[in-house]
């Protein structure tokens, strides 16, 4: 097996940022009042800014996820990698433009100077990104390609406009001031999730010039055996933890029960979410792939909220694994929660940063609520 290594980034930020007062102005207004939720839900994520594919004086839709991917992966040329060079593209995301066909081949579709090239669809939630990056730098490193990119993408805004969903959320929010964990459900979700593209370069040798990342290993864990789905789109979980797809509904159901948006079982989340991704997964990977908390320069960790950053850091204790706050990494504040997109994101934004020394170590974890599933990998500055 061949050496895989990350040799450029390219992400894709729509439009201006925008801040936390200005977002109930572009995503719409539930109800005859502003939504009290808001508030209660940003304090607990320290998010402070975000960015939507939406003119935010029309609020109609500036970019489709294909179209802001497809930018994100004509960033990557340059003098090294040209797109008709381009060997294999595989796409994640949590958001695509439509059921079918897949994600991958409508980027690909919006990338007409690529010409052929193998192009798949890596679907999930947040680690679909992560999941894009292992099947792109698998190719590499079986020697099946020279020129790999690996995107996740995400357009959120597409279904967190207050057209896509119902008025009767007042019991919900009632709820929100005694259980924090609520913002994780229905609704809630608006107010944290944003939209973004980023894209990998991979190929066999460092980049000739700038900084690379050699990809020393990348590890995706499913409990999905042992848990039942906790976040979901296209569906509703009945009270055995089975979900009614949306096939299964009237037409005019799937508006009047939120069906097609996404939903989170808040209950299950918080029981299960650090216990699965952080202190069962880790150790496992660890087992196969031997590595010591000190040797980690850089720990970068998608998490939805600060609420979540606390737990992550108990559970990594626990385990005798704890990183000191100085070497974790995030722009979780500046870009919010772009979910398959988020750890393109932190990597770009950490190579910019200048903090990036030869030789460091970086940890990449991306946890998923989807059915619970996990996604580390390690990378080393060259």
């Amino acid at each position: 097996m061949q050496d895989v290594y990350i040799r450029g980034i390219s992400t894709v930020l729509p439009n201006a940022a925008i801040t936390n007062d200005d977002m109930e102005a572009v995503l719409g207004q539930i109800g005859e009042r502003p939504a009290r939720e808001r508030r209660i839900v940003l304090a607990r994520n320290g998010i402070q800014s975000r960015y939507y594919a939406v003119d935010p004086d029309t609020r109609q839709p500036t970019a489709s996820n294909a179209a802001l991917c497809a930018e994100a992966v004509r960033g990557l040329q340059g003098d090294a990698f040209t797109l008709p060079e381009l060997d294999v593209l595989a796409c994640g995301t949590s958001s695509p433009d439509q059921i079918a066909p897949g994600h991958g081949v409508m980027v690909h579709g919006e990338l007409p100077e690529a010409g052929v090239c193998e192009a798949v669809s890596l679907a999930g939630i947040c680690c679909a990104g992560m999941a894009a990056l292992r099947y792109a730098a698998l190719t590499v490193a079986g020697g099946q390609a020279r020129h790999a990119v690996a995107t996740g993408s995400e357009t959120a805004s597409s279904f967190m406009r207050s057209e896509q969903f119902a008025a009767q959320y007042e019991a919900q929010v009632a709820a929100l001031e005694r259980r924090p964990e609520l913002a994780f459900d229905g609704v809630f979700l608006r107010w944290m999730l944003s939209d973004a593209a980023g894209a990998l370069l991979l190929g066999d040798a460092p980049a000739g010039d700038g900084p690379s990342l050699r990809l020393d290993w990348i590890e995706l864990r499913s409990y999905a055996h042992a848990q039942a789905a906790c976040m979901y789109a296209g569906a509703k979980k009945l009270p055995d933890g089975r979900l009614k797809g949306w096939r299964d509904f009237a037409p005019d159901e799937l508006a009047a029960t939120g069906a097609l948006s996404f939903q989170q079982d808040v209950r299950q989340l918080n029981e299960h979410i650090v216990g699965l991704t952080v202190e069962q997964a880790l150790p496992e990977v660890l087992a196969r792939h031997p590595l010591r908390a000190d040797e980690v320069r850089w720990f970068l960790p998608h998490y939805s909220s600060e609420y979540f950053r606390k737990r992550i850091h108990a559970g990594l204790s626990r385990i005798g694994f704890e990183i000191p706050d100085e070497r974790w990494f995030t722009n979780l504040h500046e870009v919010g929660n772009v979910g398959s997109a988020s750890i393109y994101l932190m990597m770009d934004a950490l190579l910019r940063s200048g903090r990036l020394d030869a030789g460091d170590k970086v940890l990449c974890f991306v946890p998923e609520s989807g059915r619970f599933s996990a996604a580390y990998m390690l990378l080393t500055a060259i």
